[in-house]
């Protein structure tokens, strides 16, 4: 069966959402996720989601 459309809701964003995580410095990972942290709107990557 074919999966044509797995990654159609990031192709929009810059690098297909990839980027370096502002908390861990992880680099080429997908920066998805929301993050409030001192009033500041962060996005981050899976692993510092859950900190």
């Amino acid at each position: 069966m074919a999966k044509h459309h797995r990654g159609k809701g990031i192709r929009h964003l810059v690098h297909r959402g990839r980027g370096t995580c502002p908390l861990c410095q992880r680099t080429g990972v997908k920066l998805l996720y929301t993050l409030v942290r001192d009033g500041d709107t962060l996005t981050v990557c899976k692993r510092c989601r859950q900190k």
